[in-house]
C-alpha cells in the first residue's frame, strides 16, 4: 500500500490517526509535528524509504506517510481531500476543544481515503495537486534520521516568495550601504589626492623660489 500512515493534528496533539503499516512510526511523527511552525506551510520529510508529506494550515496539520516510489503529487492530493473532509465534518469549536485522539472516530474515513488514493486516485485531484506543486515552491525535503540522531534544528521554508523578497530587500539594502561606503571612500581618495597635489606644487614652487618665495617676488 503506497499510503501507509495518515493523521490530523492540532499542533503536536493528534486528533485522528490511521495506520496501515505494522511498524511503529510514532517517534518520527512526533518529531515532525514538533518541528512544524505555527504559520501555514507544506513540507516533505524523508525517513529510510518513506516520505512524510504534510500541509499545515489554520493551526491544523494534515500528514501522510507514503512510499517514496509514489512521488509527491498523489500524497498532496490526498492531503487536500483529507483537509476538505475533516473541516466539513467538524466545526472549528469542536476541533479546537477536544483532547488528544478526541476525534479518532474520523480514523475510519482516513483509512477509506488512504485506500482510495492508493488504488485509484481521482484524476481531477491529481491535476489540482500537480498545479499546486508547480505554483508552491516551498515544499522541501528534510531527513528525519538527521533530526532524530543529531537533534538538528530545522528551519522550514514557509513561502519562498516572501523569502526571496526578503533576500532582495537585504540585497538592495546591502548594495546601498556598499555604494555609500564607496562614495565616501572616493571622496577621501580625492581629498588626499588634492592635498598631495598641493604639496607637490608647493615643493616645486619652493625649489625655484625658496621656501618663503622670496626669489619669485618682483
Amino acid at each position: 500500500m503506497s499510503l501507509i500512515h495518515a493523521l490530523v493534528a492540532r499542533g503536536s496533539v493528534i486528533l485522528a490517526e490511521n495506520s496501515e503499516g505494522r511498524r511503529d512510526f510514532s517517534q518520527a511523527v512526533q518529531t515532525i509535528l514538533s518541528k512544524i511552525p505555527p504559520n501555514n506551510s507544506k513540507l516533505t520529510y524523508v525517513w529510510e524509504q518513506y516520505l512524510f508529506h504534510y500541509v499545515s494550515e489554520g493551526g491544523l496539520t494534515y500528514l501522510v506517510m507514503a512510499d517514496d516510489s509514489v512521488g509527491r503529487r498523489m500524497p498532496f492530493a490526498f492531503l487536500t481531500e483529507l483537509q476538505r473532509k475533516f473541516t466539513t465534518t467538524y466545526t472549528t469549536e469542536v476541533i479546537f476543544d477536544v483532547p488528544a485522539y478526541g476525534l479518532n472516530e474520523f480514523s475510519e474515513e482516513i483509512g477509506k481515503l488512504m485506500h482510495q488514493y492508493s488504488t485509484s486516485p481521482p484524476p481531477d485531484a491529481l491535476s489540482q495537486a500537480q498545479a499546486d506543486l508547480q505554483s508552491v515552491k516551498n515544499i522541501m525535503v528534510q531527513n528525519v534520521e538527521q533530526i532524530l540522531s543529531r537533534g538538528e534544528r530545522i528551519e522550514l521554508l514557509v513561502d519562498k516568495t516572501d523569502n526571496m523578497a526578503g533576500q532582495a530587500y537585504a540585497f538592495r539594502r546591502g548594495a546601498r550601504n556598499v555604494r555609500r561606503q564607496q562614495f565616501w571612500k572616493n571622496q577621501k581618495i580625492l581629498g588626499i589626492s588634492f592635498i598631495v597635489l598641493l604639496v607637490i606644487v608647493y615643493l616645486i614652487t619652493a625649489s625655484f623660489c625658496g621656501a618663503g618665495f622670496n626669489h619669485c617676488r618682483g
